[in-house]
């Protein structure tokens, strides 16, 4: 009995740092896998990930427990197979070169219109997990989602000639939008669940490299299914 008590976490998840380290330097690697292995490359890799965690869990004899693997191998899953969508849009899509940049334009249309709203005219509290957000803020970021899509998509049929639909780039604008809100309401969740304001301190003022892309890791995947019905 006791033996099983010793499996059950207490207190705050403690993740493996240096298997997450080598993931994460892993990014740079399957980023340069031809676009036909990439697929094999995520079946390899996320069962060995999960093969090595549960191997530690015994060699330390349950020193590491389930609830610090299990967030080893989400910071893994989130990071490293989200952000591979880029590379897969812009070589397996269609136009992909174009399209990609419908990832960018709707997370940083989103979060400039979301702080100037929100600043100016938030009134509402949206959820605990982000104090600062508000509902007036939230409107405001998907509005500017939408807008800077739709500019985008206007410049890409008068430039590039794509002939792409306003009804569905409206659409698509508002779902991207939602996803990098919810990328960021994600990372939120993550940090207050760590106790920690930023994901570190590389950019002074702004945090880390996460607290800038948390939006784009979470529209990414969603930008995959969505941009290719842009394309006619």
């Amino acid at each position: 009995m006791n033996s099983i008590k010793h499996f059950v976490p207490v207190g705050k998840a403690k993740p493996i740092e240096w298997l997450g380290y080598l993931a994460a330097a892993l990014i740079c690697i399957i980023h340069i896998v031809p676009m036909t292995m990439v697929l094999k490359t995520i079946g390899i890799l996320l069962p060995m990930a999960m093969l090595v965690l549960f191997a530690y869990v015994i060699a330390t004899n349950g020193k590491t427990t389930i609830q610090d693997i299990a967030i080893t191998f989400f910071g893994i899953f989130y990071v490293v197979v989200f952000l591979l969508f880029i590379p897969v849009i812009r070589e397996d899509l269609k136009e992909g070169k174009i399209l990609i940049w419908f990832v960018f334009f709707s997370a940083w249309g989103t979060d400039i219109f979301a702080y100037l709203i929100g600043r100016h005219f938030g009134k509402h509290h949206f959820t605990e997990i982000s104090p600062n957000k508000t509902i007036e803020g939230c409107i405001g970021g998907t509005i500017g989602g939408v807008v800077t899509v739709v500019i985008y998509g206007l410049v890409c049929n008068f430039v590039f000639h794509t002939q792409m639909n306003y009804i569905l780039l409206v659409v698509t604008g508002i779902l991207l939008s939602l996803s990098g809100q919810l990328g960021d309401l994600a990372a939120s969740a993550v940090k207050r669940y760590t106790e920690i304001k930023d994901f570190s301190n590389l950019i002074p003022g702004h945090g880390g490299m996460m607290d800038r892309i948390d939006s784009i890791i979470f529209i990414a995947p969603f930008a995959y299914f969505l941009l290719p019905m842009l394309i006619r």
